[in-house]
């Protein structure tokens, strides 16, 4: 140790944290694409997008969605609502998709959307390239969206899977469709439940939607509309995207006008199905519930806007304190990252994002053996605030007011 004389500076870390900013609604999104006019079409390899430029530039265009899906989205995310970025996978591979020596999209199937990883290369494709976006891009997925293949129960069930554990720890919500083989609105709840369709991180479309003469799945319009609510709402995912203005001119079922009253349209609702209403104000979204509702009725699965901000404020509480990992257990540990979430939650609390939130360590919640390996746990308490379904108001006679007739 050399010999000190004289003044010398030290710091200690900040006893508070800022939190990492965590961007709710940027949806990952698997498809077709036909190849940029210059360069070559990137075949499962997540690119990130902030514009309709960057993507054409990326993937190309084609009018056709039926052959193209992520034209689809990209035109819904991009040109309908403004919003920006969002991650783009291609699964079309025209030297393997084709028929009769022809490169031919529609081969692609919900297969190569669920994808895999190579025994040999460990490469990934499709879903499984969901944990790579976050090591590429430093981004967490807020959605995944695969329009045109979500309708495949096995693609839909695989989607709300990965949404539950990315990367081991992250959440997000997955977007599905109901395929237009269902033809009557009154069977759509049979074939969810028939297939499976029930999870707290699934988000169950019905039907298609239209803008003019094109054709939108639902999903892609939902995850462009959630994204531009959460914009709206300082990035903060606690508001619902039901009832909110939607780009569209109508409904769609196998290129059928389908027009939903609000009592049918409630009826999905109450099934754990989202859907399109024109009732006050022009074309809205009209659903807050997620899939596991009615099965699971806890608030925190079965809203849309509750489910969603748990599983970014999960997200916001690992990326903040990730850099804490490997510090000495100590008290001082414990109370930096105590007084920093509590004031955090005391913020949303008075912004009304949540109605009350804390969070403790407690003696009960930590033996002494898993705090002597290195284990610790808190615990939150958070109330966000469930969406208003049902507004009622009580109308009574009231026989006393006969009185004012006489003065």
């Amino acid at each position: 140790m050399t010999y000190g004389h004289g003044i010398y500076p030290f710091e200690v870390p900040t006893s508070l944290v800022p939190p990492r900013r965590v961007d709710s609604a940027i949806p990952i999104v698997f498809g077709t694409a036909p190849g940029p006019v210059a360069g070559d079409l990137p075949i499962n390899e997540p690119i990130l997008c902030f514009s309709m430029t960057e993507f054409v530039a990326a993937f190309g265009y084609d009018e056709d969605w039926t052959k193209y899906t992520l034209c689809e989205f990209a035109t819904a995310h991009f040109v309908d609502y403004g919003m920006c970025p969002a991650i783009f996978i291609n699964v079309y591979d025209p030297a393997v998709h084709k028929t009769d020596e022809t490169p031919d999209p529609t081969v692609v199937a919900g297969e190569d959307i669920i994808g895999g990883i190579d025994e040999d290369s460990l490469e990934k494709t499709g879903l499984e390239l969901i944990n790579e976006v976050f090591p590429k891009y430093r981004i967490v997925p807020g959605s995944i969206v695969a329009p045109g293949f979500s309708d495949e129960p096995a693609v839909a069930i695989s989607m709300s899977s990965k949404a539950s554990l990315i990367n081991g720890i992250f959440k997000a919500m997955a977007i599905i469709d109901i395929p237009e083989s269902v033809t009557k609105y009154t069977d759509v709840p049979s074939y969810k439940e028939a297939n499976n369709l029930t999870d707290e991180h699934m988000i169950v479309c019905f039907p298609k939607v239209k803008k003019g003469d094109k054709v939108y799945h639902l999903s892609s319009q939902v995850a462009a509309l959630m994204a531009r609510v959460d914009h709206d709402a300082e990035g903060v995912p606690y508001r619902s995207p039901s009832n909110q203005r939607m780009e569209i001119t109508g409904n769609d079922l196998a290129g059928k006008e389908l027009r939903l009253g609000l009592d049918e349209a409630n009826y999905l609702n109450g099934q754990g199905i989202i859907t399109a209403l024109n009732w006050d104000g022009g074309w809205k979204l009209w659903g807050s519930r997620t899939a596991c509702y009615p099965s699971n009725t806890d608030p925190k699965d079965s809203f849309i806007p509750v489910r969603r901000f748990f599983n970014w404020h999960s997200n916001t509480f690992i990326l903040t304190y990730f850099s804490k990992v490997d510090w000495p257990l100590t008290r001082r540990l414990l109370t930096t990252i105590m007084d920093s979430e509590n004031i955090r939650l005391n913020s949303f609390a008075s912004r009304e994002i949540i109605l009350g939130g804390r969070i403790e360590i407690l003696e009960s919640e930590n033996p002494t053996t898993d705090l002597m390996d290195g284990l610790v746990r808190f615990h939150t308490y958070m109330t966000p605030p469930s969406p208003a379904r049902e507004i009622i108001n009580i109308l009574e006679y009231d026989p006393t007011y006969i009185s004012t007739l006489f003065g």
